[in-house]
């Protein structure tokens, strides 16, 4: 379909995110296993579930706007989920691996905070008040995940992978001057 108007856009959108969110509920769990941390898994857990309501919302919103439920292959999410399965693998079980989970899922909810917010402000310019008030639930939701990844990530999974590993911290846990000016 060639892109003519804001509308054909909105569609096209709705389409990526519908198939994004799909190929995260199947990489989520996978995710979520290889997680250390109990808190990480746990968060990765949560978001699964609201996921799938948001897969749930998607289909609700094609209603709303009139169109066929239909995904169309997001190479970005793709692209994301084929980056954090490598971290995985590629990380031996430890805090590394979970700072690693941090930060493609991370990726991911950048990723998905963009894309919902054009939806929602082209839904509103269009006129579909009802579609932007999903879709923006949806927008927050993926705000929070980022906010309770960060929080993970600061408070746990980046100090625990930092210890140990050679890292240039004095006993005090500040970076030594030489290396913190550089």
């Amino acid at each position: 379909m060639k892109i003519k108007n804001l509308h054909d856009l909105f569609i096209t959108e709705l389409r990526d995110m519908y198939n994004a969110e799909k190929q995260l509920v199947k990489a989520l769990p996978k995710m979520a296993k290889a997680a250390m941390r109990s808190e990480l898994r746990d968060a990765i857990e949560k978001h699964l579930d609201e996921t799938r309501e948001q897969v749930s919302r998607l289909e609700t919103v094609f209603g709303q706007v009139e169109q066929k439920i239909s995904g169309k292959t997001c190479e970005a999410m793709k692209g994301l989920v084929t980056e954090g399965s490598e971290i995985v693998e590629e990380t031996e079980e430890s805090p590394a691996r979970d700072a690693g989970i941090i930060a493609a899922a991370q990726k991911v909810e950048h990723y998905e905070i963009a894309s919902y917010g054009c939806l929602v402000t082209w839904a509103k310019e269009l006129g579909f008040t009802y579609a932007a008030d999903l879709l923006n639930q949806t927008l927050e939701e993926e705000k929070a995940a980022d906010a309770t990844l960060n929080e993970l990530a600061l408070h746990g999974s980046n100090p625990e992978a930092a210890e140990g590993n050679g890292n240039p911290k004095q006993s005090n846990g500040k970076r030594s001057r030489t290396l913190a000016t550089r």
